[in-house]
């Protein structure tokens, strides 16, 4: 990795206010980087060099200058490609919207690093409409894990998480409602937050489709980086505040939820989160495994109604019969509820209205009041597996509840990566994913933070940071 890019955004930001790298030299050593990798990466899929050249300029000049600037003044990234960025629009990797015009709105989270003085360069690949745990399209191709280029970055802001594994840029935002922030991070050895449900503004943001703007229910974005003060640093940056002060871990509660009927998880990511419990336990919090008062079958099937809805309200009309028509390719099997997934897209397909919605609405609120008691019964935070397996390899077929993932030697359906991700989606409530150390294949593998508020959960974040390691850059 090259040594402007391997530092923290904290340090490059120190080595920019004392002068020692300008704006330029920055922002041409992260674009260097990128095209020294992207033959094997693919992560970044366009870019904006000349307004970004300007914009770095400018920074330089007014640092010369001694004028007052931003709190990420100079410093280079890109945004993930469902994002509206001006001149370089959201496509989410839909050939119907490959040629939108260019003179597109920054979307309100863009907004806030630019008012800040961050350079936006270029834009992270996804997958179709953001819909797969792998990022590829048709627009611009397969974007690989950086520690593994046959396996896959996660989704659907696999481009995003590569780039940062690799030290093509700083920071970047993503996207989640299927767990999009949180994969990816998974898959990368990275760091990911994602908010509180409504926390941060979704304007400009595709689906749903461009103009179409909407509070989209599920869906929020959020900070990515490589390090715990990075992604705290930025989560300050888009929420407009600094938070509450860092408090320390000890004697608090946290409870290990890794068992659950119905959620598969692999041995990789059962040690792993073992060691995470143990580094808890060793800085002082009570850490004991804990059954949850929400059970698995309700949560998923909450979860799957709303979801559903979600694309139904949001997808184009034809993407949306295409995607419903792959994923009832069996509807009596799926009738007779033999997938949880699959059932609740026959349902909703044959038979949605508001009243369905509503009905999913009304048991999610009682989740979330069961989850607040929980709380509040001394549970601080939650600790608990991101996905059932590290990332696998590529798979393009279709449709995607054919494919299956391998975990020790055992087939398990694609779709179960939805499961350990849905609690904090589906109730609303923030996650941070943090590395939890490698895999005996060298594959990063992490963990997610559930809890309350997102400033407790950088608490626990940068704990299992110093004791586990972080990050650590991959070969490539």
């Amino acid at each position: 990795m090259s040594s402007l890019t391997t530092r923290t955004a904290r340090e490059m930001l120190a080595d920019l206010v004392a002068k020692r790298v300008s704006a330029r030299e920055l922002l041409d050593a992260h674009v260097a980087r990128n095209d020294a990798l992207t033959a094997k990466l693919n992560a970044v899929v366009t870019t904006d060099l000349a307004r970004a050249a300007k914009d770095a300029q400018a920074i330089d000049d007014a640092r010369a200058k001694g004028e007052p600037l931003g709190a990420l003044a100079g410093l280079p990234m890109t945004i993930k490609d469902g994002t509206d960025v001006e001149n370089m629009p959201a496509t989410s990797g839909n050939p119907a919207l490959a040629d939108r015009p260019k003179d597109c709105a920054d979307a309100d989270v863009v907004k806030s690093v630019r008012r800040e003085g961050a350079i936006v360069w270029g834009k992270t690949n996804v997958p179709l409409m953001l819909g797969d745990f792998q990022s590829y399209n048709d627009i611009y191709g397969t974007t690989n894990n950086p520690y593994d280029q046959t396996r896959v970055p996660g989704g659907s802001s696999g481009g995003a998480a590569a780039a940062l594994a690799a030290g093509i840029t700083p920071l970047e935002i993503g996207s989640d409602i299927g767990g999009s922030l949180r994969h990816p991070a998974n898959f990368c050895g990275v760091f990911a937050l994602k908010p509180t449900w409504g926390k941060i503004s979704l304007r400009g943001q595709v689906p749903p489709l461009p103009g179409k703007y909407v509070d989209l229910d599920l869906g929020v974005t959020g900070p990515m980086a490589r390090n715990a003060g990075d992604l705290r640093l930025l989560w300050n940056v888009l929420r407009g505040s600094p938070g509450a002060a860092p408090r320390d871990i000890k004697g608090a509660k946290v409870a290990v939820w890794d068992d659950e009927p119905g959620f598969p998880l692999g041995s990789d990511v059962r040690e792993a989160v073992k060691r995470a419990a143990d580094s808890l336990s060793n800085a002082g919090a009570t850490v004991e495994r804990a059954k949850l008062p929400i059970g698995g079958d309700e949560l998923m099937e909450t979860y799957y109604e709303l979801l559903i809805a979600v694309l139904g309200a949001t997808f184009p009309k034809e993407l949306y019969e295409s995607f419903t028509a792959q994923h009832t390719r069996d509807l009596e099997a799926m009738r007779a509820g033999t997938d949880a997934f699959g059932a609740a897209l026959y349902r909703l397909r044959a038979t949605a209205s508001y009243r369905d919605v509503l009905a999913a609405m009304t048991k999610r609120q009682a989740m979330k009041d069961t989850l607040a008691a929980f709380h509040a019964s001394g549970w601080d935070i939650i600790l608990s597996p991101i996905s059932p397996v590290p990332a696998f390899p590529h798979d393009h077929s279709q449709p995607q509840m054919a494919r299956a993932l391998d975990m020790d030697g055992t087939k398990i359906p694609y779709m179960t990566m939805l499961n350990w991700i849905a609690l904090a989606t589906a109730l609303h409530g923030p996650a941070l994913a943090v590395p939890a150390g490698r895999t005996k294949a060298g594959l990063p593998v992490g963990v997610q933070l559930i809890g309350p508020s997102e400033d407790r959960l950088f608490d626990y974040a940068h704990v299992l940071e110093e004791r586990l390691g972080g990050f650590s850059p991959p070969p490539i």
